[in-house]
């Protein structure tokens, strides 16, 4: 059924109520919130916005969901209207469509398991719902599972599925408990073999399930190829599409997504996080127009302000990457005014990392040293200003502040490993690395410091970046090359910084690295091609930026 809504040389230098305890799931379960006032961007973001805020099949649409389920007359177009919300991690919304569903009919086994499946939040943090939503899951999930054996098997192990997850909370990990969710729906679709949905719902729980310390993208991958026939198939599934996005989130497999990130839109374009989701392919491939065009257009139609910090970071990124700094700064500034609004306000690593970006893209040193710290959030969030504010005091040649934020970052790392999260532990320990080797260079010992640049540089690709951020800070391999360059070491430098671009595709203070770095080297090859694409990706860039003119002096100087 279609579904529809109702209700020193620096080549990097810039020339001119109720709150959920904030971890990074925290910040990155966008929808568990009462949907509230809509954001109002800045006029010039509102008038972009307004002239794609509605993609081809109407605003009101949510996409395709074919979901059977034994519940009274006239129940089954509601309940895949709320799967297709599910879908779109549109949890709120999904969770009123659920309860509404259940109250039409208490006895509807699987409106209880949604109401489950939405607590979990968005299974690709890699972070459990806190203690309430967990407690909350456990119950609906019994409820489902207890109306569900007087119902079909197949609705019997979907609620098993939603009780997988949620049971032994207090004694298994999130980790396991994914696990156990995994092989519940694998169990489900092996048996009942053409249901899509619950085909759908397990290569979900793969991607989700995926080690990002796992380069090949092994089990991303194998998700994709389960899903992809299907989404030939059904090109109007949300579900479908938005999977297949997370699936090839990531550089060497991010060009695989493409189609599926130019539909997701179109699908569902009344859920803001449809809207969004296309940015991660966008960035991955370092398309900054789409991806700005994608959060524009998701930060306007969220209906909860909270949730748009996250599309806001995306765009920020985006913008800083086009030398587009007042835009950036306008988004900055309009998420600061509001800060009392946001989910988690100082405390969410998107509401964080937006300042820091905005200093350190511009390498504006002395104002990443003079960041203001926030108060309390969880390990990675306080690392993010750490990083900024120890890289910039060491750039600015002030070692004294710049090791006491190191300092910090030992601390924080050490807390990660106390918690096992071997993932933001290994982030945070590579932007440790990489702010003590500034620190080194500032106290002039080049060969520490070039070892814990290319040490840093090393350790930080050895995982993929989270979907919560659309890229690191600053990459440790750009800043290696920074040092580099600064140094006089123009082929590494060059090497570094295009290793960089293979991760990070267009990435302005690469490009004009590497610009740098080979007319340094007089490696004319490799300047003729970086300053051309200088000047492509600062095409709208702000007229006080100086790059487009140096790169084109010496494209004309052939």
């Amino acid at each position: 059924m279609n579904i529809h809504k109702n209700d020193s040389i620096d080549p990097g230098q810039a020339s001119g109520s109720r709150r959920l305890p904030m971890s990074l799931g925290a910040t990155h379960a966008w929808h568990m919130r009462p949907l509230i006032v809509a954001l109002a961007l800045s006029a010039p973001c509102l008038a972009v916005a307004q002239d794609h805020a509605h993609p081809a099949g109407g605003s009101d649409q949510l996409g395709n969901v074919s979901f059977a389920v034994t519940c009274a007359p006239g129940i089954q177009p509601k309940f895949e209207r709320a799967v297709a919300m599910l879908h779109s991690f549109w949890f709120d919304a999904a969770t009123t469509a659920f309860t509404e569903i259940a109250k039409a009919d208490s006895t509807c086994a699987l409106a209880y398991w949604g109401r489950a499946i939405a607590l979990m939040g968005n299974p690709m943090t890699r972070v459990a719902p806190n203690a309430e939503r967990t407690q909350q899951g456990l119950v609906f999930a019994r409820r489902a599972v207890a109306l569900a054996a007087q119902q079909s098997h197949r609705e019997q192990m979907y609620a098993a599925a939603a009780l997988a997850y949620y049971q032994d909370a207090g004694t298994r990990d999130h980790a396991s408990r994914m696990k156990s969710h995994e092989q519940a729906w694998d169990a489900l679709r092996r048996a009942h073999p053409d249901d899509m949905e619950a085909t759908i719902f397990y290569a979900r729980t793969l991607v989700a399930n995926s080690s990002p310390m796992d380069m090949t993208f092994a089990q991303q991958i194998a998700a994709a190829d389960i899903m992809q026939p299907l989404f030939d198939a059904h090109p109007d599934h949300p579900g479908l599409a938005h999977y297949i996005i997370h699936a090839y989130d990531a550089p060497a497999t991010a060009a695989r997504g493409a189609k599926a990130a130019k539909a997701y839109a179109g699908i569902a374009p009344a859920a803001p996080h449809a809207l969004h989701m296309p940015s991660h392919i966008f960035t991955r491939l370092g398309n900054w127009d789409e991806s700005i065009e994608a959060n524009l257009r998701s930060a306007r139609a969220e209906p909860d302000s909270n949730s748009a910090v996250h599309p806001m970071d995306y765009m920020v990124y985006a913008y800083l990457q086009e030398g587009r700094e007042r835009d950036a700064k306008g988004v900055i500034d309009r998420a600061i005014k509001n800060s009392d609004q946001f989910y988690g306000g100082q405390l969410g690593y998107n509401f964080t990392a937006m300042p820091a970006r905005y200093a350190v893209e511009r390498s504006a040193w002395s104002e990443a040293a003079a960041l203001r710290l926030p108060v309390g959030g969880a390990p990675n969030v306080r690392a993010i200003t750490h990083f900024a504010r120890a890289v910039g005091a060491a750039r600015s040649g002030n070692g004294a502040p710049a090791s006491a934020d190191v300092d910090s970052l030992t601390a924080i790392k050490a807390l990660l490993d106390g918690a096992k999260d071997v993932y933001w532990a290994t982030i945070v320990e590579a932007q440790r690395q990489a702010a003590s080797a500034w620190v080194a260079l500032a106290s002039h010992d080049t060969t520490r410091a070039l070892q814990l640049a290319r040490s840093a540089a090393d350790l930080e690709e050895t995982v993929e970046k989270h979907p919560v951020t659309p890229g690191p800070i600053l990459p440790a391999r750009e800043l290696e090359g920074d040092m580099l360059y600064s140094l006089g070491r123009s082929a590494p430098a060059l090497a570094a910084y295009e290793k960089t671009l293979m991760r990070e595709p267009r990435r302005l203070r690469s490009l004009w690295g590497a610009s740098r770095a080979a007319e340094m080297g007089g490696n004319r090859t490799a300047a003729l091609k970086h300053y051309a694409e200088v000047l492509d990706v600062m095409a709208k860039a702000d007229a006080t930026r100086g790059e487009p003119a140096a790169a084109r002096r010496y494209l004309d100087s052939r």
